[in-house]
């Protein structure tokens, strides 16, 4: 970039505006001077920096490269000039979203500029395309650029980017501040959580500039909002043209720490894992998934059927978690509580049934917590440690055969001397079916415990191929991508946490969501556990504690999330109340959903003698078909353009934290 941004003085506050509109289809000149009109709007009332909707200046509906081609424009260009000069103006940034034209090939891209008081300061163009996209543009081919400027490293995404979280994560990685958002979203509810969630875990702010109205029989769904490091949302605008305000602090976006409270949960960069994502960065959905996962006589996904997923949430004060109960004891309190709950939910009964995090050896006792002594505290987990196997098991196994289920819980294992995992079993009624350690560990597990040494494995039941984390590894995006790139059906994931809060949604009214105007009130709007059941296409069953006992806080929200209909989480979900106790279940759907069935009947009409026909049912190879289901078809998965996300599987990326 050249050196006149770096001359100016750095600015660490400043106002922000998205702005909200509706091109008209086509009218290039009408939409152009309308957008100059709200962004001087927007400039006279101190918005240093200033984003416009995605194809803000032509619309968006286009059938062809043919139709569009009068409307495209290379950058810079006529149109980049004018919105310049607003920029040099005003000493502001502007983000335009408009259809670029590239010289040199003649190929057309969805793009955004990002225009500075000196000139051009840089281009994004799309690269997660969406389904109307490809008829006239081709996938970006600039990666995922950050901008030095004086307020600020700026990065982009355009709309259908925000469904990748390696879009936002890479961007972060190279320690973007602010993410300029133009869209153009469909989705029922905006600001969506998919935007939340993007700001929420790389701790950047996102400034969101969608348009409203219809266009060629598609609803846009306004939304326009700015999102702060922690997933909240500053202000939105609901429906209509207009400008939404917001204030960056770049101090606070750049302090990458989860807090709660004041309290530091974790580092959402620093406490990533790169070398266990390998997985990530290869394209293992290319191909048909039923076909690509039964190569080389491994064998392929268990069948799948319709079962029953379980969760078991707990209260931190009950007798279960109570510290100074021996084991054994421990165990079969357990084991009459949980018969207890089977019998109050008879005849419905879990397949898989997913508890607490840490169960054995239990929250940590409050005399520790009150000392602040983290050789005590260690000691705690470290002393009640299990070894796997060993008689702890064999009860638990013991435990699963009286109920017929499968069993996933956590505990502090014993693996020789120096040497605790915190992890998570897969226990049904013959054996240890399963273990894995914990990766992404916590600061209370970097006390006493290993990163894991297992990777992130899988395991075929006749519920499906399940795969094993706790709610901290769920929090890490990278998780849940390499599980379900490996055909992952469904995730068990205990967990201790109090965080992440919900974040609801109160829409004032909803004319363009349905035929009343009844208002929309959404109070798990954004919970993120059901962002990433939806944006992996895998079913998240997570077990929460709840309550304060012996020096801990959980929140609940334990939940069985579904892999999604996009982002519209159409599908059945189970959230628990933040005190609720008990078992909650829901049935899950693995099956493919299709059958290659062949014909020998004769079809009456046909002449002669022949078996199937061109207008009836032929055979065909089902390993040669997409699954129906979107737990095994997994869409998003497919649609990644994995040779930009290598930054992900670096380790020099980012440099540590200093603790």
């Amino acid at each position: 970039m050249s050196s006149h941004f770096t001359q100016q003085s750095p600015i660490s506050q400043y106002r922000v505006a998205a702005i909200q509109y509706e091109p008209t289809f086509g009218e290039k000149e009408k939409n152009i001077l309308d957008l100059l009109r709200l962004a001087e709007d927007a400039a006279t009332h101190d918005a240093r920096l200033i984003v416009l909707p995605e194809m803000a200046t032509t619309g968006y509906c286009w059938i062809s490269g043919e139709e569009i081609a009068p409307y495209t424009e290379p950058i810079p260009g006529p149109t980049t000039e004018r919105f310049q000069a607003l920029a040099s103006k005003y000493a502001c940034y502007i983000a335009l979203g408009l259809p670029e034209v590239d010289v040199a090939t003649q190929v057309y891209y969805n793009s955004m500029v990002l225009l500075g008081p000196d000139g051009v300061v840089g281009v994004y163009r799309k690269v997660h395309l969406d389904i109307g996209d490809p008829r006239w543009a081709r996938d970006g081919d600039l990666g995922f650029p950050v901008w030095d400027t004086p307020i600020g490293r700026l990065s982009a995404l355009i709309c259908g980017d925000a469904r990748y979280f390696e879009s936002a994560r890479i961007a972060a990685l190279q320690g973007a501040d602010v993410l300029l958002f133009p869209t153009n979203s469909v989705e029922e509810s905006c600001p969506s959580s998919w935007w939340m969630a993007r700001a929420f875990e790389n701790q950047l702010y996102v400034i969101a500039a969608n348009r409203y109205g219809r266009e060629r029989g598609v609803q846009f769904r306004g939304g326009s909002c700015v999102i702060n490091p922690d997933g909240s949302i500053q202000d939105f605008l609901e429906e209509g043209e207009g400008i939404v305000y917001g204030e960056v602090d770049l101090q606070r976006c750049r302090d990458k720490r989860w807090l709660h409270e004041d309290e530091v949960i974790g580092w959402p960069l620093d406490d990533r894992r790169p070398t266990s994502y390998r997985e990530v960065v290869q394209n293992s959905y290319l191909w048909e998934p039923l076909r690509y996962h039964s190569l080389y006589e491994l064998g392929e996904l268990p069948t799948g059927q319709l079962s029953c997923a379980g969760i078991v949430q707990m209260d931190l004060s009950s007798i279960v978690a109570s510290p100074g109960v021996p084991t054994a004891e421990r165990i079969s309190i357990l084991h009459d509580w949980l018969k207890t709950q089977m019998h109050d939910n008879a005849p419905a009964a879990p397949d898989v049934m997913v508890l607490p995090e840490l169960l054995l050896p239990g929250p940590v006792p409050q005399q520790i917590i009150d000392s602040q002594d983290t050789a005590a505290l260690a000691a705690h987990f470290q002393q009640g440690a299990i070894q796997v196997p060993g008689p702890e098991t064999e009860a638990l196994v013991a435990l699963a055969n009286d109920l017929q289920i499968s069993m996933v819980l956590g505990v502090a294992e014993r693996a020789g001397e120096d040497m605790y995992y915190n992890t998570v079993l897969l226990i049904d009624p013959e054996g240890v079916y399963g273990i894995y350690r914990k990766i992404h560990l916590s600061q209370l597990d970097r006390l006493w415990a290993l990163p894991g040494d297992l990777g992130f494995p899988t395991f075929d039941t006749p519920t499906g191929r399940i795969g094993l984390a706790t709610g901290y590894d769920v929090l890490f995006p990278e998780t849940l991508r390499v599980l379900a790139s490996k055909g992952t059906d469904l995730v068990c994931a205990p967990a201790m946490l109090n965080f992440p809060s919900p974040i609801g949604l109160q829409l004032s009214h909803s004319s363009s969501l349905r035929d009343d105007d009844s208002g929309v009130n959404e109070p798990f709007h954004f919970l993120i556990w059901r962002t990433r059941a939806a944006e992996h296409n895998v079913y998240l069953v997570l077990a929460n504690w709840f309550g304060e006992a012996h020096g801990i806080q959980a929140n609940g929200l334990s939940g069985i999330f579904s892999p999604g209909a996009g982002s519209l989480y159409t599908l059945t979900e189970v959230i628990a109340d933040e005190d609720e106790d008990g078992l909650m279940m829901m049935t899950i759907d693995t099956r493919e959903q299709r059958t290659g069935r062949r014909t020998t009947r004769m079809l009456e009409y046909s002449p002669g003698d022949m078996a199937g026909s061109l207008t009836g049912e032929l055979a065909y190879n089902i390993l040669d078909s997409i699954p129906g289901n979107l737990v095994r078809s997994k869409p998003m998965l497919r649609k990644r353009q994995v040779f930009w996300y290598m930054d992900l599987v670096r380790s020099n990326i980012r440099k540590p934290r200093q603790d």
